[in-house]
């Protein structure tokens, strides 16, 4: 079996209270958007001074991209720092990426997955996603299909569907847990669902050793906990919030 792939998700900062700070972190992440970098880096270097983390985090990205600067991963990651200091779960994702590759920072497995885990758990998908993945490969941690399951589930009931998908390849090859076809096709459903093409393509292999009956139930299965996760309200098997 292939690794699993960690993937990176580059987040919009989290917009917080102050009627200043809304307005300009917005057009600094339209500006971004539209590719007026110049007005952008103004934008965020003004709420970085104010001590604003979502514009910390946002100058970070510029920097990480070069985006309108020559780019700079020390610069991105002393950023992302100062994001962490703040307690901002993007930041502290960010950061564990270039501590994963070792861009900017020192590679470093195991601060990546202190700092997945910290994000994680201020419920951010990509973290716990990310987590799982470290988990499932033992990267930067002892290999532990159980805490990968954990941590993809609540990816999962966050309708994230790199999560959802490898959530079916572990019921399938039944890693950690015993072979389940069954709930293989659920969240390969779900993760169609949400566009995840390799998760089609799986889908259609599950059904090749499916009874008809099995997939109607299954698919009534799927749609019932995809609409749990839609409406907020699924948790994992057999519990809600």
């Amino acid at each position: 079996m292939s690794q699993f792939n960690l993937k990176a998700l580059v987040l919009a900062g989290v917009l917080l209270a102050s009627p200043f700070a809304n307005a300009t972190l917005e057009d600094g992440i339209r500006a971004a958007n539209e590719g007026e970098f110049a007005v952008a880096l103004k934008e965020f270097e003004y709420l970085a001074d104010k001590g604003f983390a979502p514009g910390i985090y946002e100058l970070g990205k510029l920097y990480e991209g070069g985006y309108g600067v020559t780019r700079d991963y020390y610069k991105a990651a002393s950023f992302y720092q100062q994001g962490v200091k703040k307690n901002h779960p993007d930041s502290m994702f960010a950061l564990a990426v270039l501590y994963d590759e070792g861009k900017g920072v020192k590679l470093d497995h195991q601060m990546a997955v202190s700092l997945f885990e910290k994000a994680a758990k201020k419920n951010l998908p990509a973290a716990q996603f990310n987590l799982g993945v470290m988990y499932s490969n033992g990267v930067g941690v002892t290999r532990d299909y159980k805490q990968a399951r954990t941590w993809y589930e609540k990816a999962a009931a966050n309708n994230y569907s790199l999560a959802q998908f490898n959530l079916a390849l572990m019921y399938f090859e039944g890693l950690g847990m015993p072979k389940d076809l069954e709930k293989s096709y659920i969240w390969n459903t779900i993760a169609e669902y949400n566009g995840n093409m390799e998760a089609s393509h799986s889908r259609k292999l599950d059904e090749r050793k499916m009874l008809p009956k099995e997939i109607e139930e299954a698919k009534e299965k799927a749609d019932a906990i995809y609409a749990k996760i839609q409406a907020g309200t699924y948790a994992g098997e057999g519990r809600l919030f």
